[in-house]
């Protein structure tokens, strides 16, 4: 039934079924009377009937006026009528109006209504509630049926034109959409359909996008579901979804199937509380049957994505049931510049914006970073009244995203200024100076995010690993703002304990799992209590003893202490540096890459990126919210920098 009538059928059931109760309450009404028959003749003889109604079961009356029987005041009367063949003679007598009814059909029909109608409604009220509910109206039915949704035709298409950065994926899926397409090419050589593909990799890389730009590409049927909408508060209702999607899927073969976040339903079997009889394993069970059981399901193509691959049951990753792993990882230059210009389609850029710059300045954005950084971007533009996107919006939006949001609300006092300056100050001169270590591209003392002061360093190129001495040069810089508090302000403050616990696991990660310590060897001693659940063992055993564990804290101590004391060296040695660094942070605030450089070389700083032109100023000055004079007292809260903006 369209849903445009049903609400007018429920208004026309409840009217009919206000009628009928009318009628009946007006058919039962008080002022009629039930008499005998031998009662018609006293109030005829009496001359108080005004007319009278004869047929062949009843005799009804009026009174002249209302009269009182069984102490109630009535106006009309009811007898049963008892064959007479005198009776129509004697109310001739009384000179009393009547007439005589021989359809006693339509009466009987009525009467019956009266009781049947009412009875009635209530039948067809409840089989069309019962039927909504099948239906779906309330969800009260339909517990078992999948909640997967078909792609239309109407709906906008994304294709892989609108997908950059993943070209090997690209590439298996369009192989996929071919067999669907021409099977016999495949064929021919014995070659079998893959039954399954899974996209693994970080968030915000595109695995759902990839997804999406199959279902646009393939013109055959696509269902999409995400993996907790197989699972319930009721049992067996996730397996009851997975046949009913399977089912749905053989009626439409050739088709595709999505499952976005497999491992809500995927992971590994026996860690639950509830054993065997957990919900969501007997639903993976039945998973396992769809994709590679009893019956085939030819034709039937399931492509799922996930961020948590090693979670995952090891049933469900076995050939024959995803028969391909496609990582989608983090894009590399090429592959940023390419989502770049995706996103910059309907974005209008300025002639100085180059995005390979941009995207070599991007190591380690996800596709979802990148999009993100190019509509702040836009939103800078357009908050500063410019008709076009300029470099420096880009770089704005890009500190944004990989520092935080500046909070100049945020008003700190000229000794914890003065400290922080010094703390970002040794972080960078120590960058600067140690070697083996990426380049410092910004220093700031305007708070971001939680951290009252920001040093970040960008790579040269994309790494894909870290030797021994890149992270030592790593732990030294860490350790530099405590070194130069220290040494300048003759004390140290809670900024420096973010950088400490960075530190601390830097260095345990490469006593425990990178072979880098000569006194523990290239053994693997990762910490058992590291990742609980995670989807395997509630409990792992020490696989360590006491004094390996002793070992262990010996040599993460040796190595961060080996760094403050490379970044006590560094910062005593080029003291006057870091004076003068502080210095010029306190006055600007922030410094760019070459006003490091020129701090280091000792030269005059520039406003601007030397042999670049000065930006061009915005058309509409956006006027700056005026500082409180009041500084904001409280605890100092922890500042100092990530591991990736160290």
């Amino acid at each position: 039934m369209n849903n445009t009538f049903r609400p007018l059928m429920i208004w026309l059931f409840v009217f009919a079924a206000l009628v009928t109760l009318l009628i009946t309450i007006k058919g039962t009404s008080s002022t009629t009377a039930e008499v005998g028959f031998n009662d018609v003749f006293r109030f005829g003889e009496q001359n108080l009937i005004k007319e009278l109604k004869i047929s062949a079961e009843s005799v009804e009356g009026v009174f002249h006026e209302p009269q009182m029987i069984d102490g109630t005041k009535v106006e009309k009367f009811k007898s049963e009528y008892i064959f007479y063949e005198g009776f129509i003679p004697q109310v001739l007598k009384w000179n009393t109006p009547f007439k005589v009814d021989n359809n006693t059909s339509a009466k009987v029909i009525l009467s019956m209504l009266g009781w049947v109608l009412p009875i009635g409604l209530i039948v067809v009220l409840w089989v069309f509630f019962l039927r909504q509910m099948q239906a779906g109206g309330n969800k009260a039915m339909m517990f078992g049926k999948s909640r997967a949704k078909l792609l239309n035709a109407s709906q906008k298409k994304i294709t892989f034109k609108d997908v950059a950065g993943c070209d090997e994926a690209k590439e298996e899926l369009h192989e996929i959409i071919e067999f669907l397409k021409e099977p016999q090419k495949f064929q021919r050589l014995g070659g079998k359909i893959p039954k399954g593909v899974l996209l693994m990799g970080p968030p915000g890389t595109g695995k759902t996008l990839l997804a999406r730009a199959t279902a646009g590409e393939a013109n055959v049927p696509f269902f999409s579901i995400s993996g907790s909408d197989f699972v319930e508060m009721f049992v067996g209702v996730g397996a009851s979804r997975v046949r009913d999607l399977f089912d749905q899927g053989k009626k439409q073969a050739p088709c595709i199937i999505f499952i976005d976040e497999i491992d809500a339903v995927g992971r590994h079997r026996g860690a639950g509380m509830g054993g065997g009889h957990d919900e969501r394993e007997q639903t993976l069970n039945q998973l396992l049957v769809e994709m590679d059981g009893f019956e085939s399901n030819d034709g039937v193509i399931l492509i799922a994505a996930t961020n948590r691959p090693d979670v995952l049951d090891p049933a469900i990753m076995r050939p024959g049931r995803f028969d391909r792993r496609v990582v989608v990882d983090l894009p590399d230059v090429k592959g940023r510049q390419e989502i770049l210009a995706v996103h910059t389609r309907k974005v209008p850029v300025a002639p100085d914006v180059n995005l390979s710059i941009i995207a070599r300045g991007t190591p380690g954005f996800s596709g979802a970073d990148l999009a993100n950084m190019v509509n702040e971007a836009a939103l800078y533009g357009a908050r500063r009244g410019k008709r076009m996107v300029s470099r420096e919006d880009f770089e704005d939006a890009k500190d944004k995203v990989m520092m935080g949001a500046e909070r100049r609300s945020l008003i700190l006092s000229e000794e914890e200024k003065w400290a922080t300056a010094v703390h970002e100050s040794g972080h960078a001169l120590v960058a600067a100076m140690v070697g083996n270590a990426d380049p410092v591209h910004k220093v700031t003392i305007i708070p971001r995010g939680r951290a009252l002061g920001v040093t970040m360093q960008l790579p040269l190129d994309d790494r894909h690993s870290y030797s021994a001495r890149y992270l030592e040069s790593r732990l030294a810089i860490l350790m530099g703002g405590r070194v130069a508090e220290d040494i300048v302000l003759s004390q140290t403050t809670s900024g420096a304990s973010n950088d400490i616990e960075v530190a601390t696991k830097i260095a345990r990660q490469m006593v425990c799992e990178m072979g880098m310590s000569r006194q523990i060897g290239p053994i693997s001693l990762r910490h058992p209590n590291e990742m609980p659940f995670i989807g395997r063992d509630f409990y792992r055993s020490q696989n360590i003893s006491e004094k390996t564990a002793e070992l262990i804290d010996t040599e993460v101590r040796r190595l961060v202490d080996e760094a403050e004391r490379r970044a006590s060296e560094i910062i005593t040695q080029h003291r006057a540096i870091l004076q003068r660094m502080s210095e010029k942070l306190m006055e600007i605030e922030t410094l760019e890459e070459w006003h490091i450089d020129q701090i280091v070389r000792g030269e005059e700083l520039t406003p601007h990126r030397p042999g670049t032109l000065e930006p061009e100023k915005p058309q509409v000055e956006v006027k700056e919210k005026e500082k409180k004079e009041k500084p904001i007292s409280g605890i100092l809260p922890d500042s100092s920098t990530p591991l990736a903006q160290t």
